[in-house]
């Protein structure tokens, strides 16, 4: 899917917004206008939606500038959601003069272990700005990842080691304070951060080892997760994967930025509710399951008022055509209502 026409308007005006709407929720419009186009939505149709969803989430401008960043300032304002618009604006400038793979290359690196802020949705945002070839979107989506930077600790020495993900998801069920933590708002992020503040947390997700098939392994335990629950926060799970698989060629260690993603979903674990994963024949009746092909499923995504369906739906798709597994399809058409279960 290339040379596609432009958005129109409203994609100028929807990176006029702040990234995220209250309470610190993550804006996807911009995202999700790119993933509409790619799956054939017209002007028309994209700049609706994003008036719609504007209304109905209340989003914001950004938030005034407090004083420009430049190479040796910007450090200091990491984490600092009042300077999302100063961040924002040096990341574009820094992107128009080094060119975005460059960008990409010379700053994920700086940012890769403060991926989960706001519930990692800058890393939806760069890739979508990678899918829609715009450079300008990669400093927006820079500049929002440094502006909710939210560390994930990891011990990288911890034992015993390890070289099989799920061995990460299953030290999850016991995990001391896993079953009793609290957040003061019901936010993936939240929840995100006060799991990583346990005590035991940095050395369970820090045994986890890269080898050569441990992307492939993260994205089917992903898309196994969401399967057997439609849970909202393993949709992420699998969204993200797509995400991370997405800006890996821009990437000289992309290797690196895989276990701080898996222990983001880690984190997530209780959150969806240990659950428990399903057999290998379970996942075989499940992709046996009659799914409409993907114009159709493109086409009720694209109706949806719903910005996961469409998420979900476009990343079901290309993951689904990289990785070869008819599952993808199955769940993008349970998402979007299709077919049952």
């Amino acid at each position: 899917m290339t040379d596609l026409p432009p958005h129109g308007d409203a994609f100028a005006r929807a990176q006029a917004d702040s990234a995220e709407f209250p309470v610190l929720l993550a804006n996807h419009a911009p995202m999700v206008m790119e993933a509409m186009r790619q799956m054939g939505a017209d002007n028309a149709r994209i700049a609706a939606w994003y008036g719609d969803y504007v209304i109905a989430k209340q989003v914001p401008p950004q938030p005034a500038s407090k004083g420009p960043l430049d190479q040796t300032t910007w450090g200091t304002a990491i984490g600092d959601r009042t300077r999302e618009a100063d961040l924002r604006a040096f990341f574009v400038a820094e992107v128009a003069q080094r060119g975005a793979d460059q960008a990409i290359r010379h700053y994920v690196p700086r940012l890769a272990q403060g991926m989960a802020g706001s519930a990692f949705h800058p890393l939806m945002r760069l890739a979508y700005a990678i899918i829609g070839k715009n450079p300008t979107e990669v400093g927006h989506a820079l500049g929002y990842w440094a502006a909710c930077y939210l560390d994930v600790p990891m011990d990288r020495a911890a034992l015993p080691r390890t070289q099989n993900p799920q061995d990460i998801i299953a030290g999850m069920y016991d995990l001391p304070g896993a079953r009793s933590y609290t957040v003061e708002e019901d936010l993936l992020w939240h929840n995100i951060r006060a799991v990583c503040a346990l005590p035991a947390f940095p050395a369970l997700v820090g045994r986890l080892e890269m080898t050569p098939d441990t992307p492939r392994q993260m994205a089917a335990l992903s898309l196994a997760l969401y399967a057997q629950t439609m849970d909202f926060s393993a949709l992420h799970a699998v969204t993200g994967f797509h995400w991370l698989r997405t800006i890996r060629p821009h990437l000289d260690d992309p290797d690196a930025l895989y276990p701080i993603l898996w222990a983001i979903i880690a984190a997530l674990i209780p959150k969806i509710g240990f659950p428990t994963l399903p057999t290998p024949e379970a996942l075989q009746q499940m992709r046996a399951a009659p799914a409409p092909e993907w114009p159709d499923i493109f086409s009720a995504a694209c109706a949806s008022p719903d910005e996961h369906d469409i998420s979900l739906t476009f990343s079901a798709y290309q993951e689904g055509a990289f990785w070869g597994d008819p599952l993808y399809r199955v769940v993008a058409a349970r998402r979007v209502k299709l077919i049952g279960g």
